[in-house]
């Protein structure tokens, strides 16, 4: 069980790490920027293979990785001709553009998987009812048990959540239900009821319901590949946009921050997804891919984000920021995400309950 947690996390944070370094890779070769280093993983060097003049290294700490580019830093001494291939001699676009790669191919990995996935199939909940709730509308009704809904206000339905979106967004007006009974097909209305409900970040919310839960089958979904690829295209902007939104109810004091992994929480996960099944795995790497993507792009010093965010300003100011200023915010960016990496490892140790590591733990959360 520890063996397949360990490699599944070191094949998922591999796969990971390549597809984003891949990006600033390949974007730079397209801008003319010199690539000399080409690693996965930091600290040092395990394997590595020179190719023409880019060293290609398989590093010992596989939490990351890095491209170093021609002309990174203005201590670098160039000759003239690589001077125009240098990365801070770039035009600002070009520069934006390597850097925002990373995070881009990320987004492009997870419309991938979930594109996949969508035309393989996946399991959903058919529309058959399991139970009905005493004095809900489904009850007034005359909805039943067994009950299959095929079609709501004449919008087919084929799974559950489906049906259920349509009903949550109906705002309490009367919608024609289509239902398949026994060898029969009737149509009934049914006016939902506003109850108060659980958002996914635990907050109370209004919600219209009707009073109905599933029943505990399922079936295969498919999809053709250009509706698979539109989905994909959905499912990657509702987990982007969910992210962002508990990054700020964290903020806000809503999410406890102790919801927070690191690497052994993610390595727990991913081994429990290879057991689930190969599908559970990829989807659990999409899922990781928009995270990444998502937290490179913040506007933190020493993540693409700050450094797109000093880009930006330079782009719209046409003058670029002062070196003194970008090593003071690299700085405040290092300490922010060396606290921010303790913290994860923390929360990690705690959640293992093992009491040497929980008083090592305690003490860290005092200093935090």
């Amino acid at each position: 069980m520890i063996a397949l947690s360990v490699i599944s996390v070191i094949v998922l944070l591999g796969v990971l790490i390549f597809v984003h370094e891949l990006g600033h890779f390949l974007v730079a070769k397209k801008a003319g920027v010199g690539v000399l280093k080409f690693s996965l993983g930091f600290g040092p060097k395990l394997l590595g293979k020179k190719i023409g003049e880019t060293e290609y290294l398989l590093s010992l700490i596989p939490l990351g990785g890095y491209v170093k580019l021609l002309g990174e830093t203005e201590e670098d001494n160039l000759s003239e001709e690589d001077t125009q291939r240098a990365f801070l001699k770039q035009t600002v676009w070009k520069r934006m553009a390597i850097v925002i790669a990373g995070p881009l191919f990320n987004f492009i990995l997870a419309i991938v998987i979930f594109c996949a996935v969508n035309i393989y199939g996946t399991p959903v909940l058919t529309t058959k009812i399991g139970g009905i709730q005493e004095n809900s509308p489904a009850f007034s009704t005359g909805l039943r048990a067994g009950d299959v809904i095929t079609a709501v206000n004449g919008r087919e339905v084929t799974h559950w959540m489906k049906m259920a979106d349509i009903i949550g967004k109906s705002a309490g007006k009367e919608l024609k239900l289509t239902i398949r009974r026994g060898e029969g097909t009737r149509e009934l209305m049914v006016k939902p009821s506003l109850v108060k409900a659980r958002s996914f970040f635990g907050e109370e919310i209004d919600s219209y319901k009707i009073g109905v839960s599933p029943a505990n089958e399922t079936v295969i979904y498919r999809q053709n590949p250009l509706r698979a690829f539109w989905s994909s295209f959905e499912q990657t902007w509702t987990i982007t946009e969910l992210t962002l939104v508990s990054i700020y109810k964290m903020f806000q004091g809503v999410v406890s921050p102790k919801t927070l992994g690191g690497p052994i929480m993610i390595a727990q996960i991913a081994g429990a997804q290879a057991r689930a099944g190969f599908m559970h795995f990829l989807l659990f790497m999409a899922l990781l891919s928009i995270n990444l993507a998502v937290l490179n792009l913040l506007p933190v010093p020493i993540l693409d984000g700050g450094h797109l965010l000093f880009y930006v300003i330079e782009g719209i100011t046409g003058r670029e920021i002062g070196l003194k200023w970008r090593e003071m915010a690299q700085q405040v960016g290092f300490v922010i995400l060396v606290l921010l990496m303790i913290f994860v490892f923390v929360m990690d140790i705690e959640r293992l309950n093992l009491k040497i590591f929980g008083d090592i733990a305690r003490i860290f959360s005092r200093l935090l």
